[in-house]
């Protein structure tokens, strides 16, 4: 592909890399970041790339074929399925999603919309990992018996996810690869060091049907790096070192189990170094360049979303597994919640196990509130809400029935959700329009209310003392600095109106300003619009 028709969102640590591997081979057209400094560290080194904050233009260009996303991965989802349904393929970083259920909705809409999703699991296209399985595949050692991972480092650090989720995707999609077929058994352990509820070292067991045994031990506490996969065959073992240099990277150890008088004696041979010289390629640059011929091909690559979608399934298997021992051995005195806390589900509800419920709050029936969430008191949740992982919900703070919170937003006070709202990934609520941390100015609270229905995207920014009107929809990173109509279509920062929405969130065609009238293209349902105010005049039962 030698038009430039990749855009790439998120440039922060790991994107850069992508960044600058897509432009050597030429393809690289938008980088998209919300953070104003990495846009002009961008700007500089990458200065033909178009540069955006909004992953909304990113998929409203028709020249942009490809999306790949390397963002944190509470926003994989958001963005891989928001590029999805604009009609884009789509590179994702490990891991796919951060639920199995958002992972296999993204295999069924690249499926419906005949789009290559791709998983970005580098190591399988990296020289040493595709020479050993052509060793294997030739039976070079034998039957495959044994397999173990090491990934150890001090840091990077994140508190969005464990070291399971950051560290161990790479190494489950390499043994799944090796093996061919999924475990039948899955065991994980960890330990919590620098935050209570975050492991920092976890080692994984999987057992397979054919009797092949693997251990994946990954840390960010290691006083070194060690990035080394050892298979075990019935005839010898393979070991893979990336931190060694090209030349040392993978070996071939030839020992042997020999037998003698009903006794197992060892026989070790010489180490046999394998040249990866003759396909050395950078594993970054092979991958991007597999991403390009997959969308100009059509054909699936090698790490396909339904690769991404099996190491999701034992990623989400293993940290069930963690977290039935955490529940099995409480937590340290030390770190249990104080006692005017409480931790229990509701009698119809769901409250995770690391969630906080202050005393005082009323939840409704059918609302489930996940990892790490803290709802302070004197708050009301209504029935049927999802409020996701890492949230603040409080104090003094309504929210209505079927809300949909998503991960790592904070609902502070003074908003007022009504029922059916929708808050996007990371998406930000204000309070108090000018704080300082050394003045209190919890007096100046702004109450902000959205009103039902309306959806507000990843990332955007809501300014305290605004209302949301009832069906609008903000787009992803937008900064919402005045009051939105009902309906409204709302982009950019500052945000402004470029259309108008249904009831189902589908764009009607209609000005900005005006008179006319549209009709929703797939509830049917008839809006008429009269100046700047838009009203529905047949309503359908699809609507909601």
């Amino acid at each position: 592909m030698s038009e430039k028709t990749i855009a790439i969102i998120g440039a922060g640590a790991w994107g850069k890399n992508l960044v600058r591997n897509f432009s050597q081979l030429n393809a690289l057209k938008t980088i998209c970041d919300p953070s104003s400094s990495i846009r002009r560290q961008m700007a500089e080194s990458y200065p033909e790339a178009v540069l955006t904050d909004d992953p909304t233009t990113v998929c409203n260009d028709p020249d942009i074929q490809g999306v790949v996303i390397a963002a944190p991965a509470v926003h994989h989802f958001a963005l891989a399925s928001q590029a999805l349904n604009a009609g884009k393929h789509v590179f994702v970083e490990k891991p796919l999603a951060l639920v199995y259920e958002d992972g296999a909705e993204l295999v069924r809409l690249a499926a419906e919309k005949g789009k290559i999703l791709f998983a970005g699991h580098i190591l399988q296209y990296h020289p040493a990992v595709i020479r050993l399985k052509e060793l294997i595949a030739k039976g070079t050692i034998g039957r495959i018996e044994y397999i173990f991972s090491h990934r150890l480092s001090l840091g990077k650090i994140r508190r969005e996810e464990n070291i399971l989720w950051s560290f161990a995707p790479h190494d489950i999609s390499i043994i799944l690869s090796l093996a061919g077929e999924e475990p039948n058994y899955i065991d994980s352990v960890g330990n919590n060091f620098l935050h209570a509820r975050i492991a920092d070292v976890t080692m994984t067991n999987l057992k397979f049907p054919s009797g092949i045994g693997a251990h994946i031990f990954v840390s960010w506490l290691n006083p070194f790096k060690e990035q080394k996969l050892v298979i075990v065959g019935s005839e010898g073992m393979l070991v893979f070192d990336d931190t060694l240099p090209v030349e040392q990277k993978l070996a071939h150890y030839p020992h042997a189990i020999n037998w003698q008088h009903g006794l197992p004696i060892p026989h070790k041979a010489e180490m046999i170094a394998i040249d990866l010289k003759d396909i050395w390629e950078e594993p970054l640059r092979a991958e991007c360049r597999a991403f390009l011929n997959a969308i100009a091909s059509g054909e699936k690559p090698l790490t396909p979303g339904e690769e991404g979608l099996m190491v999701l399934k034992i990623l989400q298997l293993s940290q069930q597994s963690l977290e039935e021992k955490e529940r099995a051995h409480p937590t340290p005195l030390a770190l249990q919640p104080s006692p005017e806390m409480k931790t229990t589900s509701q009698s119809n509800g769901f409250v995770h196990p690391t969630a906080i419920v202050d005393e005082h709050v009323e939840i409704g029936d059918g609302t489930k509130i996940w990892h790490f969430s803290h709802v302070l008191g004197t708050t009301e949740v209504g029935t049927n809400c999802n409020i996701g992982q890492n949230c603040v919900i409080g104090p003094k703070v309504s929210i209505g029935k079927g809300c949909k919170i998503q991960n790592n937003v904070s609902v502070y006070q003074g908003v007022t959700l009504e029922e059916y709202v929708f808050c996007g990934p990371s998406m930000v609520f204000t309070n108090i329009l000018n704080p300082r941390a050394a003045i209190r100015k919890m007096d100046q609270v702004r109450p902000t209310l959205v009103k039902r229905h309306a959806t507000l995207g990843a990332n955007c920014t809501i300014i305290c003392g605004v209302t949301i009107g009832a069906y609008a929809m903000i787009g992803a990173g937008a900064v919402v600095t005045h009051d939105v109509p009902d309906h409204a279509l709302m982009v950019g920062n500052p945000a402004r109106q470029i259309g108008w929405v249904s009831r189902h969130g589908e764009r009607l065609d209609l000005p900005v300003h005006g008179i006319g009238t549209a009709q929703c293209p797939v509830t049917g349902d008839r809006y008429e619009l009269n100046g700047a105010t838009l009203t529905a005049v047949e309503e359908s039962n699809h609507a909601g």
